[in-house]
């Protein structure tokens, strides 16, 4: 029987299990087994490779990932049928490994649109902003009114004209959590550097009021900014018109932006995955943590998110945040969590999703070791609420759900202006305003869906490219598709819509 080597990889000293790096039959060898496997085990599972005693550790990128819920004899397939929650401590250790990056050889930029509050854009978009569900038609009758007429090709500084709709600003509560996260929400999209201006389109009764959001809100610091109500301005089909005519002429103003260098200090990069596998942690997470930490070395933020999806790895954030403080805010956010979901029927192990196990991932620990490795190794300069501006330099956290397009929203109301996102399965959206990159995990989901994929990562595995390398490949997409590269998600149409609002508190 010939040994099969590559085949499978042990990534870390400390493991108790190996991940296949292929589909493989039974009656393979692998040099980690001392017999052959008795069964078949598909690739980005779970293989054993000692004896794993009921209620023992299994461990993965030398951490915990959960307890075996029945005895595991060496080459068995290690998935839900025998591997459950359990084992996972909270030793966060705050503040203990923050290693400063290297200072960069070299000074890079990126061509972008300079605004007027100090901030820069990737985009140049004009947005029609709702307050509430009940204008959301009527923002998409103005866009496609505008796209009839034509006249929007004028203007070839203009990346287009964005409706952003959602199905919340009523029916609930006017002071509580959940009115003041959507309240950001609106306001952060509003300020976004990809936007040059701003419709801001309310129906008039509405909880969100359209006054509140720009008297308080301070929607934009440009004079690009106007606002109406279906009500005041007479019903559908003039507000309609009057849309068309107030975009006109900001259409006019935003057309005089152009691209223009600017250092990578002006770049904030929302970082997601999604339809995660088995290889997400091996090769697109750490790839993208490289280029995390390059970006982060050069001056640029980038924003972690997705709290439930860090859940049991926590801990290997907390000691790379600057001070304790920093730290503790992570973990308040994780008990949060466990709370919010307890109240709500739920628990901190609803994901992975069924897609996530098919892919190899068993429990929620073991997907967020893989998912935390986006961040790299810079320090963790701040955590933020969802859709809180991001002020802080460097590598931040934002708290947000593990649902991809509501993370996603939360990240661009924040200030990012690129998001990439790593997936497995093969994940397809994108997020107007902001540029979307996707990284594949595999070359065969790549190979499969290479029009949906903006780079494959898979490569890692298959043909040795290193971390760095590809982390380096990775920084250097940044800077084409902040100057202006067209993404896949771009040139397919995505963006229309992935606007989606957290939403919390009760409906009434």
């Amino acid at each position: 029987m010939t040994t099969q080597f590559n085949a499978a990889i042990r990534l870390h000293p400390d493991d108790n299990i190996v991940i296949a790096l292929k589909d493989l039959e039974t009656g393979v060898q692998l040099p980690d087994l001392d017999q052959p496997l008795p069964q078949p085990v598909a690739r980005g599972h779970k293989i054993a490779i000692r004896d794993i005693a009921l209620g023992e550790k299994i461990v993965r990128y030398g951490q915990t990932i959960g307890v075996a819920t029945s005895a595991i004899a060496p080459g068995e397939h290690v998935h839900v049928h025998n591997l459950g929650m359990g084992g996972h401590g909270a030793d966060y250790a705050f503040s203990t490994q923050v290693q400063p990056l290297p200072a960069p050889s070299e000074k890079r930029h990126f061509m972008g649109y300079h605004r007027a509050d100090g901030t820069v854009g990737t985009r140049n978009y004009l947005g029609i902003l709702t307050s509430v569900n009940c204008s959301g038609s009527v923002a998409r009758f103005i866009a496609e009114a505008l796209e009839k007429q034509g006249w929007l090709s004028e203007f070839e500084n203009v990346d287009g004209v964005v409706p952003i709709v959602h199905g919340t600003g009523c029916g609930m509560s006017g002071n509580d959590e959940g009115y003041d996260t959507l309240f950001r929400t609106l306001q952060g999209y509003a300020r976004n550097p990809n936007f040059a201006g701003i419709l801001l389109l309310g129906l008039g009764c509405e909880v969100m009021q359209v006054p509140d959001l720009v008297g308080r809100g301070r929607m934009r610091s440009d004079s690009n900014f106007r606002y109406m109500t279906i009500q005041q301005s007479g019903g559908t089909r003039k507000t309609i018109e009057r849309g068309v005519e107030q975009l006109r002429e900001m259409a006019a103003v935003a057309n005089k932006s152009v691209r223009a260098p600017a250092g990578l200090e002006h770049l904030m990069v929302g970082m997601q995955c999604g339809g995660s596998d088995g290889y997400s942690g091996i090769t697109a997470n750490p790839a993208l943590g490289a280029a995390s930490d390059m970006l982060v070395a050069h001056g640029g933020t980038t924003i972690l998110s997705e709290t439930s999806e860090i859940y049991g790895a926590e801990h290997l954030l907390t000691r790379r945040a600057v001070t304790p403080e920093v730290g503790a805010k992570i973990v308040e956010r994780i008990h949060w969590w466990e709370e919010y979901t307890a109240r709500n029927g739920g628990q901190m192990d609803n994901n992975p999703s069924p897609g996530n196990k098919k892919g190899g991932l068993t429990t929620i620990l073991e997907k967020s070791l893989g998912a935390v490795a986006k961040g790299g190794t810079a320090p963790l300069t701040q955590v933020y609420k969802f859709a809180e501006p991001v002020t802080e330099r460097g590598f931040v956290f934002m708290d947000s759900p593990g649902y991809d397009p509501c993370s996603v929203t939360g990240q661009i109301a924040s200030g990012a202006n690129l998001i990439v996102f790593t997936t497995g399965r093969g994940s397809v959206s994108g997020y107007k305003p902001t540029p979307c990159i996707k990284l594949a995990t595999n070359s065969e989901m790549y190979s499969r869906m290479s029009d949906d994929m903006d780079l494959n990562c898979g490569d890692i595995v298959s043909e040795g490219v290193s971390l760095e390398d590809k982390g380096r490949e990775i920084f250097e997409l940044f800077l084409r598709v902040a100057s202006g590269e067209q993404t896949k998600s771009e040139e397919l149409g995505f963006g229309g819509a992935e606007f989606v609002p957290w939403q919390m508190g009760a409906v009434m």
